[in-house]
């Protein structure tokens, strides 16, 4: 189980950002300019730690409209499959909740459609490309 958290401190956001250029930037090529946004000052950002307290898991949420929008989810390959995806977007579901909403949206790279859907979100969109990577946007009902 991944314990996720806020970040609170300058070195729990340079752990997210750590992990979304090995993910994003170095294993799928997005560039930097367009991985580190201007939406990063104001987001809410989440890092997930092993049992031995290891970052392995980011991500980010902003609200928009009367969504939840949940962003730059990223596990570092190595720990893919152990379920810290899930646990990741569990944490964010619940601060989406804590703010009223009960609503979330994202856009999903296409391979990971499936994850998604298994944790009941439902695909709104057709394929569209997002920093040269095929995309879909997804919603689920809290």
């Amino acid at each position: 189980m991944l314990n996720v958290q806020q970040t609170e401190t300058k070195r729990q956001k340079d752990e997210v950002f750590d992990i979304r250029k090995v993910v994003f930037v170095e294993e799928q090529n997005v560039p930097l300019e367009e991985e580190m946004d201007e939406h990063d000052e104001h987001a809410i950002h989440f890092v997930g730690y092993t049992l031995e307290r290891r970052p392995v898991a980011a991500s980010r949420l902003r609200f928009v409209d009367e969504y939840g929008k949940l962003e730059r989810i990223a596990v570092l390959k190595e720990e893919r499959g152990n379920g810290f995806g899930r646990d990741i977007i569990l944490a964010m579901e619940d601060i989406v909740r804590t703010k009223g909403l009960s609503k979330t949206k994202l856009n999903a790279q296409t391979y990971a459609e499936e994850f998604y859907k298994n944790l009941g979100y439902e695909t709104i969109s057709g394929e569209f490309m997002d920093a040269g990577i095929p995309h879909v946007t997804m919603v689920k009902d809290l």
